[in-house]
């Protein structure tokens, strides 16, 4: 099972780093499996390796924006939206990274369907999806088979941050959020536990 540390609201860079350190830490087999989880203050558009993403930035306003090292595009982080950095290190046939995103996709699906929600998976875009809008990203790095940066589930945030950019090279208008598709006031409080329930069977 994976250690999960609940580091509140942080800003993306102190997170940025601690998971650098767990990362390390993890490849020298000093530290088990860790799950950070975190509401970014304040907001920050991340972009990933994907080409031409940093294009899909179309007007940031006062938020930064940071090239990191995970897969895929442009997204957006801030209050409102759990993100869950696994730094977990891949055994045997766990060895594949396809696999390991449909897992990913799993822990989403499962804590969704606790509000009544039916999560689906698009096979053309890594995520979470329900009724045809995307509540959940996706995007990892992977170091000497050990994990890192994660998935990120939109809960109640502003959806107008991502009208700044083309969220994961997508129309913004396809994002929602588990408040907006319940129809029903959600807090991040509220989701919580549910979401750390299977993000601990991540280290299995």
């Amino acid at each position: 099972m994976a250690r999960v540390v609940d580091l509140g609201r942080a800003d993306f860079r102190t997170v940025w780093a601690e998971q650098e350190r767990l990362l390390n830490a993890r490849i020298a087999g000093e530290v088990g499996d860790t799950v950070l989880l975190v509401e970014h203050d304040p907001p920050v558009f991340t972009v990933g390796r994907k080409r031409g993403a940093l294009a899909n930035v179309l007007d940031p306003g006062t938020a930064e924006v940071i090239e990191v090292e995970r897969g895929g595009d442009v997204t957006w982080h801030g209050p409102g939206q759990l993100v869950a950095y696994p730094i977990v290190a891949l055994k045997g046939e766990a060895r594949d990274l396809h696999r390991w995103l449909r897992r990913l996709e799993d822990v989403l699906i499962d804590t969704v369907a606790d509000f009544g929600l039916q999560g689906e998976r698009d096979a053309r875009n890594t995520g979470l999806w329900v009724a045809g809008r995307k509540l959940g990203s996706i995007g990892i790095a992977c170091r000497r088979w050990v994990t890192w940066h994660g998935l990120a589930l939109n809960v109640n945030p502003d959806l107008g941050w991502f009208r700044r950019i083309h969220p994961c090279g997508l129309d913004a208008a396809l994002l929602s959020s588990v408040e907006e598709a319940t129809g029903a006031p959600a807090s991040t409080a509220d989701v919580k536990p549910s979401l750390v329930q299977r993000l601990v069977m991540l280290g299995a």
